[in-house]
């Protein structure tokens, strides 16, 4: 067995099950539906989120209690002589900053990585760091790695509905109303510690378009050293869409970018849908 293990948190999109067959440990995050707790990938999947979410049920997305995050640690250490531990982006939580203070108590042996990160490229943080398990680094040598190698990815994402925005406060409620009336449609960005509109259009496909663009000037900018030798994927999210819709949007995306033989996606997790609502969908580039 490795010396040092990985765990991280589900916004990743790795639930507890998968985690074990991946070898990792994940702490599920709570979510609060009309007061009552559930965790993750636990006692709540995606589809019952969305259903109780368009049923018009109050939630909202915490941190995972402290004694939750030790539980965790303390099981992965009696196998373990250390572990690196993956939450999502500390500008976008306080989880990060409150693992980062727990793990004072562990003299080393626990290294919280802030690499700003959610969702698709957290996983793909995740998947990184199991390699350089592989590759015989320490903790702390991953956490650096992964802190350092944090901004070389990118996510868009444009919903569908205004709605779950304007309950989040990202919207006003008059910015929603004139938004829904237009067919007004944001694009968001995930980068680094915040959510940033950088667009809005008027309807889906413009949205659409307008992510590859987005995507696109990454590539070609910030990213091109990671694009032009090879080691940078483009991938794919949405949250609750139709089959028909996450298949169309998958060829979009790959012929927007055909140099990729594959445009591999995932949902979005319920910290970002608590935001997004269903019918979400999201397009990014992540170092590989």
């Amino acid at each position: 067995m490795p010396r040092v293990a990985v765990v991280t948190d589900s916004n990743s999109g790795i639930t507890v099950e998968e985690g074990r067959r991946l070898g990792v440990a994940v702490v599920p995050m709570p979510v609060l539906i009309d007061g009552k707790i559930y965790y993750e990938g636990v006692d709540l999947t995606q589809e019952e989120f969305y259903q109780r979410q368009l049923a018009g049920a109050d939630l909202a997305t915490s941190q995972p209690a402290p004694g939750d995050v030790i539980a965790v640690w303390n099981r992965v250490l009696e196998d373990h002589d250390e572990l690196v531990y993956i939450p999502m982006s500390a500008g976008l939580s306080a989880s990060c900053t409150t693992a980062q203070m727990l793990a004072e108590n562990f003299d080393g042996r626990v290294q919280v990585a802030d690499n700003r990160r959610i969702s698709v490229t957290q996983h793909c943080s995740v998947l990184d760091a199991l390699a350089m398990v592989r590759a015989g680094m320490d903790a702390a040598q991953i956490r650096q790695a992964l802190e350092e190698q944090g901004d070389d990815a990118c996510i868009y994402i444009s919903v569908d509905t205004l709605k779950y925005l304007r309950k989040g406060g990202r919207v006003t409620g008059v910015e929603a109303m004139a938004g829904t009336m237009l067919n007004i449609k944001p694009v968001l960005e995930i980068r680094g510690e915040k959510l940033t509109p950088v667009g809005k259009v008027r309807g889906m496909r413009a949205a659409r378009k307008l992510m590859l663009q987005k995507v696109r000037e990454d590539i070609q900018g910030r990213l091109k050293t990671l694009w032009d030798s090879g080691h940078l994927a483009v991938k794919m999210a949405c949250s609750q869409v139709p089959d028909a819709l996450r298949e169309e949007w998958r060829a979009e995306i790959h012929a927007a970018f055909p140099e990729m033989e594959r445009i591999e996606g995932e949902p979005l997790t319920l910290s970002i849908a608590c935001h997004t609502g269903p019918g979400a969908l999201g397009v990014g580039a992540v170092r590989v």
